[in-house]
């Protein structure tokens, strides 16, 4: 449909649902607004406003407000402009090919519908709505109960039943938006209505506009969500609380590619208050993705040292080669080409994607599986892989087009400081609290659901600590396996008594002076528990020893040159 003459002005106030001032061409002048709706987050003081001349010889209002500029989006607020966008569309052949007969305001039961249509082999009932509320890309309707709104999905559903063809067509007053959802914190009982006249056959479908200041016109379909209404009405209310409560954390203030990847490997398995410090330190030693690539492997495990799993940072290096080789140093754009690089799963691509290059891809890890896990009330053991699949295909069409990073991060977050593990979720400060089953039903304490978790194997060590007043005896770990190619102090394995402890020294040609039993200690890795004990032993002279595989070195160049695994923690620092 067209426009003519169209003018622009500036909003200043709104005196009722029919009547606004607006500054035209710097005067003051009353319009009519072709709006009856509430429109508060469109009709904001200084906003651009485009008016047409009045069609009304009798009225006293010369201009007619029919769209207003929304940042860099155009919205079209007039409402009567979607039953003639859409008679338009039908009569072009939009909806039927073999349309017979196009009949507007058509009453059946004790309601007047937009449309009835008939085509060769239908009779056809449709009920237009022009929707003009958007948030963060998502739009809704209504933005004002409606108890008319609620009669017509209502007619229809029994229309349906009785042989009718059935339509809501929801006329999205402009472009490029994610999806359609009923609005349920404005009117739930049209939401709730328009979900039951679905299932009862009427056909909910939506379609966005494209909007010029003097036309409006039908562009393309839209998708349209009525289950899992949660997911869907969150973005709204989690991008706002993330943008106001977010902690201030180093990474977030440079996101670029390779800033989010080195913090999101360094988070998983770590506190963030513990990777602050050796996001800090990393940094500061391989700030580019050629330095990583180009370290040397001692550099980087005593980066790394503390961090534990340290395969994450070999596969770090492994994948900043494939970055220079096969991406000319560039980090790769595309979500599944970031899968490629060693080490990256789905959550860091999806993590990368969204908040370095805010591509609208979900990034899922525990602290959002638990939060969706009270949200939904789901039933799937979250620590199960196809579980974190699942969410990741719920979110894929959630995550919004121009806020994916807040959104993921947003999720996160709230994983982090609000919905804890463990029986402490604050759900009062929950900005999810109105969407969350489990919270509304009071059962926070039975979600997320896990499976038993594998019993640990339990390891005996005994820990030696050799040295000759000076220096002290270590050892390079095995290339594979657990916490391959770091240092250690020389163990074997069972706990030994102190004549167990000189056999064994002797065999070593090691002749003690003084043998100290040092205090029990435990280490846990995931499927494995360490249960030490260790021996101070003081001797003549390290240099009496004779074999390969230990390395004398001064205390003081542990902490500098050597990394240690953190189970050694306990006994770094006995004298």
């Amino acid at each position: 449909m067209k426009y003519r003459e169209i003018i622009t002005g500036i909003f200043i106030k709104r005196i009722n649902r029919f009547i606004a001032h607006v500054y035209i061409g710097g005067k003051e002048e009353v319009v009519h607004v072709k709006n009856t709706g509430r429109c508060k987050e469109l009709l904001i003081e200084g906003v651009e406003v485009f008016l047409e001349p009045s069609q009304n010889p009798n009225r006293k209002t010369k201009w007619d407000l029919i769209a207003v500029q929304k940042g860099k989006r155009l919205i079209n607020m007039d409402s009567q402009a979607p039953n003639q966008v859409v008679k338009e569309w039908i009569s072009e052949g939009g909806l039927f090919k073999d349309v017979t007969l196009l009949k507007p305001e058509y009453t059946y039961g004790s309601s007047r519908f937009d449309f009835y249509l008939e085509t060769k082999s239908q009779k056809v009932l449709i009920e237009v709505k022009g929707v003009t509320l958007e948030r963060d890309s998502v739009v809704l309707f209504p933005d004002a109960p409606s108890i008319r709104a609620v009669k017509h999905v209502q007619e229809l559903a029994r229309a349906s039943k009785q042989g009718y063809e059935t339509y809501v067509i929801l006329v999205i007053q402009m472009q490029g938006v994610s999806y359609f959802v009923p609005n349920y914190d404005t009117h739930r009982e049209f939401a709730e209505g328009l979900k039951e006249a679905a299932k009862e056959g009427v056909h909910v479908l939506a379609y966005d506009c494209r909007v010029e200041r003097d036309s409006l016109q039908i562009n393309q379909s839209v998708k349209v969500v009525l289950e899992e209404q949660a997911l869907y009405e969150m973005p709204g209310k989690l991008i706002p609380w993330y943008r106001k409560n977010k902690r201030d954390l180093p990474w977030r203030k440079d996101p670029t590619p390779y800033h989010i990847w080195i913090s999101e490997i360094m988070l998983q398995q770590t506190r963030v208050e513990v990777v602050k410090a050796y996001y800090k330190r990393f940094l500061e030693k391989l700030p580019t993705i050629e330095s990583l690539a180009e370290a040397k492997e001692e550099e980087l495990l005593k980066l790394w040292e503390g961090l534990g799993y340290y395969s994450r940072v070999r596969n770090m290096q492994k994948a900043s080669l494939q970055i220079l080789r096969e991406y000319q140093g560039e980090f790769p754009h595309d979500y599944k080409e970031l899968q490629k690089l060693k080490g990256v799963g789905s959550y860091t691509a999806g993590a990368i994607a969204s908040l370095a290059f805010h591509l609208p891809y979900p990034a899922v890890d525990g602290n959002v599986l638990r939060v969706l896990s009270r949200v939904l009330m789901l039933e799937d053991e979250i620590n199960m892989p196809a579980t974190k699949k699942k969410m990741e295909e719920l979110l894929k069409p959630v995550v919004p087009q121009n806020a994916a990073s807040d959104f993921n991060q947003g999720l996160i977050e709230l994983g982090a400081i609000v919905c804890l593990p463990n029986g402490e979720p604050k759900c009062q400060e929950c900005p999810l609290n109105t969407l969350c089953k489990a919270y509304i039903r009071d059962e926070i304490s039975s979600y997320p659901k896990k499976g038993k978790k594998e019993k640990r194997k339990i390891e005996l060590k005994t820990i030696f600590m050799i040295r000759d007043g000076e220096r002290i005896a270590i050892r390079k770990r095995p290339k594979t396996g657990l916490l391959a190619g770091l240092y250690e102090y020389p163990n074997v394995e069972e706990h030994l008594t102190e004549s167990e402890v000189l056999e064994f020294l002797k065999k070593k040609s090691f002749a003690p002076l003084h043998l100290k039993k040092l205090p029990e200690s435990k280490h846990v890795f995931s499927h494995i528990e360490w249960q030490m004990i260790g021996y101070d032993v003081r001797v003549d002279s390290l240099a009496d020893y004779r074999g390969e595989d230990y390395i004398f070195v001064l205390p003081e160049e542990i902490d500098e040159k050597y990394a240690f695994p953190t189970a050694f923690k306990k006994y770094l620092r006995c004298d």
